[in-house]
């Protein structure tokens, strides 16, 4: 479903839920794990349903992501950086920032 266009990019590395992979530098952390083959990002508020990037610009929050220990970062609006450590959320707060 989505390829990365070249593999001669600045590579950074990242961790998600433990794993640890290389990934290009000019992109969000939404697509650098979308590239990676993981859909699902958090657990939604309402019976626990499975969300990933839906919109990828800012506006649905349901890419909600822990980033380096802040929850509700919204996964398509943050670039990807040298060792962020990333996990799921099981819910998203009240007030999403």
């Amino acid at each position: 479903m989505f390829r990365k266009l070249s593999e001669d990019r600045i590579k950074v590395r990242i961790s998600f839920e433990g794993e640890e992979f290389f990934v290009d530098t000019d992109q969000s952390v939404a697509s650098a794990l979308l590239a990676e083959g993981h859909q699902v990002f958090r657990s939604s508020v309402i019976n626990n349903q499975p969300r990933g990037a839906f919109c990828m610009m800012g506006v649905c929050f349901d890419c909600l992501l822990e980033i380096n220990g802040r929850p509700n970062q919204q996964a398509c609006m943050v670039p990807v950086k040298e060792n962020m450590v990333i996990k799921r959320q099981i819910s998203s707060g009240n007030n999403p920032s």
